[in-house]
């Protein structure tokens, strides 16, 4: 009687390891951590460090100071105004460069990116040039009793010039896939043109363009260099927040710069999680009725 030879067991292959670019997850996550805390969260806390020093009622006198609370409205106020602009006619630019074709696309196109290449200085005086009263634009305006430099006027324009890529960048690439056979099926069933943007286009582009705008928000709020020649720096006018900033620090200061600072930090935070949490709540939205 033969005895079957017995086969020795089978076992499975080891598995090939798992090929990743970057490194693994621990080494990543603590350079990540690391390099958010030396740039941002170290930073931001000593602002609120320094602001510490003060009391609260000597913190409460510098950022209520009459000079200061015009500051945050100019500031504020316009940097919530030039968004808006920018949303609308940013949404129009990006849509024309992304529907159309015409002579001198690609040029609009680059001259889109202007205001991040260039030196916000060099813009600043700029703008200050072409919109003074002796300017191109300015001594078209005067007869019509439009001041735009050294006034708030001026601030916005600034605002504007240097926040609109933020939109157009922002809202180009979902237009481009966007599919027109969706604007093309609302129109067959009877759409006209401004129902089917509100009810096809616009609810996919809101999220994107409430980025843009978010974008644009927090860029003009800290916005100095092309503002501050545009704006005449008139007391209690045109005095940007940053202005009051670097003046405590020009008077050695600091404790008080920061306290003005820690009011812009909580400001900003707390417009930007607002505007987030819209965002947020409008992308579930869309998400649900799909």
């Amino acid at each position: 009687m033969r005895t079957a030879a017995l086969s020795p067991p089978l076992h499975p292959a080891p598995a090939a390891p798992t090929f990743r670019v970057l490194p693994g997850f621990n080494l990543t996550l603590g350079y990540t951590l690391g390099y958010l805390s030396l740039i941002v969260l170290i930073p931001l806390a000593a602002v609120f460090l320094k602001t510490a020093e003060l009391s609260f009622s000597e913190f409460w006198t510098v950022v209520t100071a009459p000079r200061v609370v015009a500051s945050y409205k100019l500031s504020f106020g316009m940097s919530l105004l030039a968004a808006a602009i920018n949303a609308v006619f940013g949404l129009m630019l990006a849509w024309a460069l992304v529907r159309y074709s015409f002579p001198g696309k690609k040029l609009i196109d680059a001259l889109v990116d202007l205001p991040f290449a260039l030196p916000t200085a060099v813009a600043g005086i700029a703008l200050t040039a072409l919109y003074a009263r002796n300017g191109w634009i300015g001594q078209l305006l005067e007869p019509l009793g439009i001041q735009v430099a050294f006034k708030p006027l001026g601030v916005l324009v600034a605002l504007v010039f240097i926040g609109l890529p933020f939109v157009v960048r922002t809202v180009q690439p979902i237009l481009e896939d966007l599919d027109t056979e969706l604007e093309e099926a609302a129109t067959s069933l009877g759409a006209q043109r401004w129902q089917a943007f509100r009810h096809v286009i616009r609810p996919i582009l809101f999220p994107a363009l409430l980025t843009g705008f978010a974008l644009a928000f927090a860029r003009a709020v800290g916005e100095y260099g092309s503002v501050i020649f545009i704006a005449g720096n008139i007391p209690m006018v045109s005095e940007i927040t940053p202005l009051m900033i670097i003046t405590k620090l020009e008077q050695y200061d600091y404790t008080g710069a920061t306290a003005i600072a820690t009011v812009m930090l909580i400001l900003s935070f707390t417009l930007l999680l607002v505007i987030n949490g819209l965002q947020a709540w409008t992308a579930k939205r869309t998400g649900g009725d799909r």
